[in-house]
């Protein structure tokens, strides 16, 4: 017989698939998906399907480090953080506020959750210690120790910018206005290669053709209304944000491979925040990580259009005999389900 995803353990792939993807892709609680079973007559405690749950991450750990490797190792990466609660144990009834912090390979249609407790960059400094290429956040100041390595090249976000602008709207229509007409023109020209279908070298002539030139005229301008506001009204919030930036926002003229905005690795943070709504908290350190891993393989498959339940009842299958040196061919962008 082949091996059981938990050694003489009653629950077989399909089930355990199934609690997974209803707690991190349905959102559905612990105690939410025990009310569907006793509807049906079957009782299955909190504490059984918590410990199905701690012996299957330490199934997948290996692939979950695979996962990882394989992104680390592409040249680009988008990253971005978000809160999540955790219980603390030494606190009873109070809450310790730790982050997922979520990397994202726009090449390789790949994202990777990691958890740490705190939202020091010492979590991304050490993740990233051999890391080489363009890393692509938002302007939280964590991430500028990162431009200032010599390995890495750090690009901004121009969604991030935009959105200073919209705030200072009802505080200055005409100048914040303006600039939000510039950044359209930017995003147009995005629009007009994924319309056309350009590749890298293309797009990036492309960028270099229709969008350098008015980002220039918009940096020429924003250098004259910085002399002209006051800078602690929202326009000058604005202006605060993108000039000290703005190098790093043009960074993405560099390469045709690169992106625009981080809004990719934003869209992967989602389903973290909807799980926040419905179960509140993790209930250890230990449970965080182990949602960082399921959200980690369910986002990748979501963006390679792999149903997820196939892929985990797939994989829970094939891995307790699966060649370690082999487990690339388990993860969701490899592994072929027909």
């Amino acid at each position: 017989l082949p091996s059981r995803p938990i050694e003489k353990g009653i629950a077989g792939p399909g089930l355990l698939a199934q609690l997974h993807v209803d707690k991190y892709v349905d959102h559905l609680p612990v105690y939410r998906q025990r009310q569907r079973f006793k509807r049906e007559h079957i009782n299955i405690s909190s504490s059984t399907i918590n410990s199905w749950s701690k012996q299957i991450a330490e199934l997948l750990d290996p692939l979950y480090e695979r996962l990882k490797n394989k992104i680390l190792n592409e040249g680009y990466l988008q990253v971005d953080e978000t809160p999540i609660k955790v219980l603390d144990k030494n606190k009873k009834g109070k809450t310790h506020q730790g982050y997922h912090w979520v990397y994202y390979s726009p090449m390789r249609g790949a994202v990777f959750f990691d958890y740490q407790q705190g939202r020091s960059r010492e979590g991304p400094k050490k993740l990233l210690k051999d890391f080489t290429g363009y890393l692509q956040t938002d302007g939280y100041s964590a991430y500028e120790w990162f431009g200032r390595q010599k390995h890495i090249t750090l690009l901004g976000c121009w969604a991030h910018a935009r959105r200073k602008f919209e705030k200072a709207l009802d505080y200055d229509r005409e100048r914040a206005g303006y600039v939000m007409e510039q950044i359209q023109k930017l995003y147009a020209v995005e629009r007009e290669a994924r319309e056309q279908e350009l590749d890298a070298d293309q797009r990036k002539q492309l960028r270099l053709d229709k969008s350098l030139p008015v980002a220039n005229e918009l940096g020429k301008e924003l250098s004259k209304m910085y002399r002209n506001v006051l800078p602690k009204s929202p326009l000058g919030n604005a202006l605060n944000y993108i000039i000290p930036r703005w190098d790093t926002l043009l960074a993405y003229l560099y390469d045709g491979m690169l992106e625009i905005d981080n809004n990719l690795v934003e869209n992967s943070i989602r389903p973290n925040a909807l799980g926040r709504k419905n179960y509140l908290f993790a209930g250890s350190h230990s449970g965080a990580h182990r949602t960082a891993m399921f959200y980690s393989f369910f986002g990748t498959c979501k963006r390679h259009r792999v149903n997820p339940w196939r892929w985990l009842k797939k994989v829970l299958e094939l891995i307790p005999d699966y060649p370690a040196n082999q487990l690339d061919d388990l993860l969701p962008q490899n592994l072929k389900l027909e």
